[in-house]
């Protein structure tokens, strides 16, 4: 069966042939059509071309109808489509996790560290809470690999004590993250598992973030010496990642002191010491008393979008009788001038509130507007005057 078209027809295979076309008087009898067809699909032809097949009859003193005929004939007994072994893109679904807990979301990832010779590299593997912010695990390595990777997960889920059906872990696309060792343990931990679409990066951002932080330190080097050099400086980094950093994501806590549950505490001392900050000195705080970064309450990655309330959910504030409003109005005169012709403009918008924004409607509304605020400084102007 040939399956190319000069047009790439979107056909789906198995569709039932044209049948219900009008026949030109100068189309080709059934018989000539059915050995066309035959030709077309004899072991000669049947992996040409139709163009080339055509050229090739041409060359031959033989001719039997156009190329565009040809296509027809095809089109009309089998479906046409594009036959090359093309690439396509399968839809990934975009993931969405929430955290209310540590040890409920981890995320993990590998960058690389350089080495001291151009293109050598060493492995970071990274685990981390996305609720806390907190490292559970990491590791060094010469290459990237599933064991390891397996390794890893498998010891840090032992030291934090996963249950299962307790914890989901997140990852990119890449072979370690996809492999067959990885997938068997985290079925064997009862741990469930994600994966970013490609070349999202807002699908993992909490790994992101923390590789910045740790590429953008000062005492960050730019190559490594040795597989040792490279983990003494991890150790260092973490150690004061987990303990001493504070987090801007969460209430510029520690990420040790969220993930285990000491930042309850913490933010009881800060705001005793932030209000008797404001009491002695209450006159610096203008709006309120002062309260320190709130904690998160919820931790997502891609969260789902609000959904837009329909126009028939709203308040049906447009359909306020507009003879009932010029009443209210005009039994206000006395007010204010200022007072009076924001009253007007308020109306008027509520009018608007029925969710038309076409073209036609926006502009009729927007003249109705202004045509009445001019209006109404003509109404009434003694009592205008006298306010």
């Amino acid at each position: 069966m040939r399956l190319n078209s000069p047009r790439r027809r979107s056909i789906a295979i198995g569709a039932a042939p044209v049948t219900d076309r009008t026949l030109s008087s100068r189309a080709l009898p059934a018989d000539e059509r059915r050995t066309v067809l035959e030709l077309l699909e004899s072991p000669r032809f049947i992996d040409d071309a139709t163009r080339q097949v055509w050229s090739t009859l041409l060359d031959e003193d033989r001719y039997y109808c156009s190329i565009s005929s040809m296509y027809r004939i095809l089109h009309s007994s089998y479906p046409v489509r594009e036959r090359r072994n093309q690439l396509r893109h399968p839809v990934y679904t975009k993931p969405e996790l929430l955290a209310t807990a540590p040890n409920q979301v981890w995320s993990w990832d590998i960058t690389k560290l350089k080495g001291p010779v151009k293109w050598s590299y060493f492995y970071l593997y990274v685990i981390l809470d996305i609720y806390s912010r907190y490292v559970v695990g990491w590791m060094v390595a010469t290459r990237e690999s599933a064991a390891l990777a397996r390794q890893l997960i498998e010891a840090t889920c032992r030291k934090q004590a996963i249950d299962r059906d307790q914890l989901t872990i997140h990852a990119d696309r890449g072979s370690s993250m996809k492999s067959k060792a990885v997938a068997e343990l985290l079925a064997d931990l009862g741990v469930a598992k994600t994966h970013s679409r490609p070349y999202v990066s807002d699908d993992k951002p909490f790994s992101e973030s923390q590789f910045r932080t740790m590429k953008y330190r000062p005492e960050y080097p730019e190559i490594f010496g040795s597989i040792q050099d490279a983990s003494a400086h991890c150790t260092k980094f973490f150690k004061w990642y987990n303990e001493e950093h504070r987090h801007s994501g969460i209430g510029l806590h520690t990420p040790s002191d969220v993930h285990y549950g000491l930042a309850e505490a913490i933010q009881l001392e800060r705001q005793k010491t932030l209000l008797a900050a404001y009491q002695a000195n209450p006159e610096r705080f203008v709006n309120k008393p002062p309260t320190p970064p709130a904690l998160p309450g919820a931790v997502w990655i891609n969260p789902p979008k609000p959904a837009e309330a329909a126009p028939e959910n709203t308040p049906a504030l447009h359909k306020i009788n507009t003879g009932h409003c010029l009443k209210i109005i005009d039994t206000r005169r006395a007010f204010s001038s200022q007072l009076y012709d924001l009253r007007c403009f308020g109306i008027y918008f509520l009018l608007c509130a029925d969710h038309d924004f076409t073209p036609y409607s926006v502009v009729r509304k927007l003249g109705t507007i202004i045509g009445f605020v001019f209006s109404s400084w003509q109404f009434a102007p003694n009592q205008r005057a006298d306010v």
